[in-house]
Order: structure tokens, then C-alpha cells, then sequence
């Protein structure tokens, strides 16, 4: 009788497995820099790794909600586990500059990155530094 009972539980615990393994596939986000992004979760969050936090950040709203901003250019991972251990979401992060309001300005080999919408600022993501942010907003011409 327990053989039975094995036999029939056999096929819905396949069932499951296979549902929680289609859960965690992994998944590609485009992500524009210093913008955000929504990842619903299948399931309940309890830790959540980011392989370059330089490249993307990552907050938890709730167990089932992610919030991914990108911060800097490139590709990185998210991984998101439940309270066991199994993986509940696995995503590659591409973070990319967008297609409108920003330029790169070059003076030599210091760039700075400028917000752009009726007129350009500095932007807070200064590629060359601090110090030379203060200097790229001097009034001097652009070579």
C-alpha cells in the first residue's frame, strides 16, 4: 500500500519541482541608467545579491516586489532565494545610457557627464571625479 501511495505522489512532486525549477529561469532586464525597474517575484524573497553593486542597485519593497536602478554602465547579475535556499528569480542586469537627455563632454582625457533638457548641467554622475567637477562648470569654452 505505501508503494502505492509513493507511486501516486511521484508525479505531482515532479510537478512541483518542475514549477519551482520554471520559476527561478533566468531572465535578461534593460535597465536605462539612474532609471528603475519592477521585478514581481513568484515567490517570497529572503535574501537578494547583486553582483556589482556599482553597475546596479537593488531594493526590496516587499518579499515579492524588487525595485533594480541602474547606477552605472555595464551587465551584472540579481539573484533572489527564498528562506531554504532555492532560487526564486535569476536575472542578468544590462544597464545602458538611454537614448535622450544626457552627453558625455571630453576636455582631453577628463570627461563630464551632462544632464540635458532645455539647457546642460553637470550631472551628479561625474566621470572624472569631483575635483574636476568644479572645474568643468567654470565658464571656459569647450575646446
Amino acid at each position: 500500500m505505501a508503494g502505492s501511495i509513493a507511486a501516486r505522489l511521484r508525479p505531482a512532486l515532479l510537478a512541483g519541482l518542475l514549477l519551482v525549477a520554471g520559476a527561478a529561469r533566468a531572465q535578461t532586464l534593460n535597465v536605462e541608467i539612474d532609471r528603475s525597474a519592477r521585478i514581481g517575484l513568484t515567490g517570497s524573497a529572503a535574501s537578494v545579491i547583486v553582483g556589482n553593486p556599482a553597475i546596479a542597485d537593488v531594493t526590496v519593497v516587499d518579499a515579492n516586489t524588487l525595485f533594480v536602478t541602474g547606477k552605472g554602465y555595464g551587465v551584472t547579475e540579481v539573484v533572489a532565494v527564498d528562506g531554504v535556499g532555492r532560487t526564486i528569480f535569476q536575472g542578468e542586469i544590462v544597464v545602458t545610457g538611454g537614448s535622450t537627455g544626457s552627453v558625455r563632454v571630453w576636455r582631453g582625457a577628463q570627461a563630464t557627464e551632462m544632464a540635458c533638457a532645455a539647457s546642460c548641467a553637470p550631472s551628479i554622475r561625474n566621470i572624472a571625479g569631483p575635483a574636476s567637477a568644479s572645474a568643468s562648470t567654470a565658464a571656459s569654452p569647450i575646446p
